[in-house]
């Protein structure tokens, strides 16, 4: 059963009150009555209202002067009325954020529509924030944006208000700003969200491998456009991609069709594009190591994301962010920040944006664990020589073991919030505990 839309009705003649409560309820309304205007922040804190009518002329405060309090407290449409009122006055209302405007004697049909279409637009407006607020729950957005400053919360809200569309996205933005975990947000808001998202890093691929990792071969080995049929393609570093790519990139676009290596069959994949660049794209641009067609089809909406130094104020609760979850994963309190912590991190240029920021504080955490350290000393890449051991690639591969058997242990075996917590994408978490030889079920029975 709908709900009947709620109106609260002002006006200090008994008799209009009586009458038109009266003649909404009978046209299905649920009606609120006042015989003044002081009550009405009182009843919109208290109840729920849909839509407010209004005497423009009372004693105390008018219509007008109501609608001047309420027009930054609430989004709630005001229908005002009078029986002295003229066009100017209509005019005026409306521009100083009335709804509509009504002059006595109306038509009730005319009034009952108007109020109804005015009370469906408030709701509507509700069900709207309603979902996007629950969308954000969903998506971890106030977490894995994490961030006060107003580029950061325009960001937010760009990703919100895109939930519904499978247009190409373009990321623009320095390395290290978050790119992939945007593009992941886009892709779990989105009307595609059950299907697979499948990250391409553009400059990870050998150009000799480029072609047949992207379409697959003859032989029968799945390229990553199949892969992503029906879901999200995202292409990362984008101005590497190599230029002979790039043509039969666009043709694919456009047809969403294509021949895997060294096979005339014909492969059809469903797929929406989002991709990202840096600064080196527009280069590749202006001197057509980028094809500007290919360009053109890609950026159907462009997102562009902050560089850490642009939005500084963010960086204490950021590294506050981070070195809790270090300090969860390696099992250890977190340390206390100092004021000289916090003068080193604010002074830093930090090239590396955001991921540079996670890195320094698992080195703070790394640091404190031996009963040390601060944030002056993580910020230096250079650590003690007699620190490296002999074998690196077996020391790394025994850390990355041990890190992600912690995380792993921490977060239940949960791998979306695995991955998150060691900034890596799903993919590659799966493909290291492979790499590794860990069995989830093992690592999380001990």
């Amino acid at each position: 059963m709908v709900e009947k839309f709620r109106v609260l009705v002002i006006d200090d003649d008994h008799e209009m009150r009586d009458s038109l409560a009266h003649l909404l309820k009978s046209g299905g309304f649920e009606v609120q009555t006042l015989s003044g205007a002081s009550r009405v922040l009182h009843i919109l804190d208290t109840q729920p209202i849909d839509v407010i009518l209004c005497d423009v002329r009372m004693p105390g405060m008018t219509g007008i002067e109501l609608l001047d309090i309420l027009k930054d407290k609430t989004s709630i449409p005001i229908v005002l009325m009078s029986a002295h009122g003229d066009i100017p006055m209509a005019v005026n209302a409306i521009q100083d954020g009335a709804y509509s405007f009504l002059e006595k004697p109306f038509d009730p049909r005319r009034m009952l529509k108007l109020l109804g279409n005015a009370a469906q637009l408030n709701r509507l407006s509700l069900n709207t924030e309603r979902l996007k607020a629950r969308l954000s729950d969903l998506s971890g957005l106030d977490r894995v944006l994490l961030g006060n400053t107003e580029k950061i919360k325009n960001l937010r809200h760009e990703i919100l208000d895109l939930s519904g569309s499978v247009a190409n996205v373009m990321l623009l933005g320095e390395t290290g700003t978050g790119k992939e975990l945007v593009a992941r947000a886009l892709h779990d808001l989105g009307p595609r969200s059950a299907e697979p998202f499948v990250a391409v890093n553009c400059a990870a691929i050998p150009v000799t491998r480029f072609e047949e990792t992207l379409l697959g071969t003859s032989d029968g080995q799945k390229g990553l456009l199949d892969k992503a049929d029906g879901g999200t393609l995202f292409l990362d570093e984008l101005e590497i991609m190599p230029v002979e790519v790039q043509a039969k990139l666009l043709r694919i676009i456009e047809t969403k069709q294509f021949n895997p290596v060294g096979s005339a069959e014909v492969h059809q994949s469903d797929f929406r594009i989002v991709s990202a660049g840096n600064d080196g794209l527009e280069n590749n641009l202006a001197t057509g190591v980028f094809r500007q067609d290919l360009y053109f089809r890609l950026n159907t909406i462009v997102l562009s994301l902050p560089a850490l130094r642009e939005r500084r104020e963010d960086i204490p609760l950021l590294y506050t962010s981070f070195l809790n979850l270090f300090a969860a994963t390696y099992e250890i309190s977190p340390p206390e920040i100092t004021s000289d912590d916090l003068a080193a991190l604010m002074a830093h240029d930090w090239p590396g944006n955001v991921r540079e920021l996670r890195n320094v504080s698992e080195r703070r955490i790394l640091a404190a664990r031996r009963g040390g350290g601060s944030a002056a000393a993580a910020l230096q890449r250079d650590g003690d020589d007699n620190d490296v051991p002999e074998n690196l690639r077996g020391a790394v591969a025994a850390f990355e073991r041990q890190l992600i058997a912690k995380a792993l242990t921490t977060h239940h075996g949960k791998m979306d919030a695995v991955a998150e917590a060691l900034g890596i994408g799903r993919r590659t978490l799966n493909e290291k505990i492979v790499k590794l030889g860990l069995n989830k079920d093992e690592v999380l029975k001990t």
